[in-house]
């Protein structure tokens, strides 16, 4: 996993004027949750460039005046018409206690139905896996090198070490399309 490094500072006051007035000065409320005690911080909106807008998956090393807290980011809040981050929620990382977090999927491998003039058609882009944060990968694989035309990768084919998938088995992961003009030729 890789790590991102934000730098913040304690929030004097907590309530809606207070995050309105940060947020026009272009900084972020935050809170940090999950340890011993909450932590209410504000970051600049440009640090959160690198961690927000990446499909990747990044352990962030919090540096609240002086203060270093390992968290990864668990929720962000935007404005429904200027997108403007709204707040931020991060989830405090301690040593042996396990965490739930979305993890990209990537799609591996070749199919035989795609060199048949198939589409590959990838319907779930992340996973939830729970787990200790040293087994939560970069991101999940998925192989469609057997796949067909008209077949489907799910869920219950990933493998993940060190770490459980939350999301239901059953659910299809990417599958190979059998385009309109395929169709016909098929089924005649």
């Amino acid at each position: 996993m890789k790590k991102v490094e934000v730098v913040g500072f304690l929030r004097n006051s907590l309530g809606t004027k207070s995050a309105k007035d940060l947020r026009n000065e272009a900084l972020a409320p935050c809170v940090l949750y999950g340890g011993k005690e909450n932590v209410h911080f504000a970051v600049p909106m440009i640090l959160f460039r690198d961690l927000i807008y990446t499909p990747e998956v990044a352990e962030v090393e919090l540096n609240i005046e002086g203060t270093i807290y390992r968290a990864i980011l668990q929720d962000a809040s935007f404005h429904p018409v200027s997108e403007m981050i709204l707040n931020v929620d991060f989830l405090e990382i301690v040593e042996g206690k396990e965490i739930k977090i979305d993890v990209p999927v990537k799609v591996i491998g070749t199919s035989p139905g795609v060199l048949k003039g198939g589409k590959m058609v990838q319907k779930l882009r992340k996973v939830t896996l729970r787990g200790l944060v040293e087994n939560i990968p970069d991101f999940v694989t998925a192989d469609i090198t057997g796949l067909d035309l008209g077949q489907t990768v799910k869920v219950s084919k990933l493998k993940v070490e060190g770490a459980t998938i939350l999301n239901s088995l059953s659910n299809p992961v990417a599958t190979i399309d059998i385009p309109r003009a395929l169709r016909g030729k098929i089924n005649s």
